[in-house]
């Protein structure tokens, strides 16, 4: 199971590098996950661009990892290929995470954000 981490400014970025998130790795990728996450990290990013197929297994890990942040925590999901993001629709879960197309549009919304932040 591979994933990697980035920190962009204030964001842990949480890079899957499978092609596959399903039940052969779903338990790897959720204890993988938690030794990727600390305690001063605020907002997490799971980047799923390079993610082809993700079962309901899968999903249940992307669900389990957000269940460990817990709520104090910001958990959003970037890059949802075409047949991952059929799976959170037909599930409904793309109603319970913040989704964006792109990390570049996740970032760009960051950055309004601490503007935002910034100005008043």
């Amino acid at each position: 199971m591979e994933l990697v981490r980035e920190d962009i400014g204030n964001v842990a970025v949480i890079r899957c590098l499978e092609e596959r998130l399903d039940a052969i790795i779903a338990v790897q990728f959720k204890d993988r996950f938690r030794d990727l996450t600390d305690e001063a990290s605020q907002h997490f990013v799971l980047d799923m661009s390079r993610v082809q197929f993700m079962d309901s297994s899968g999903l249940g890990a992307v669900v389990a990892v957000y269940k460990f942040l817990g709520r104090e925590k910001r958990f959003d999901i970037a890059g949802l290929t075409p047949m991952v993001e059929r799976v959170f629709k037909l599930t409904r879960m793309d109603s319970v995470f913040t989704i964006y197309k792109t990390m570049d549009e996740m970032l760009a919304s960051v950055a309004a954000v601490n503007d935002q932040q910034k100005a008043s």
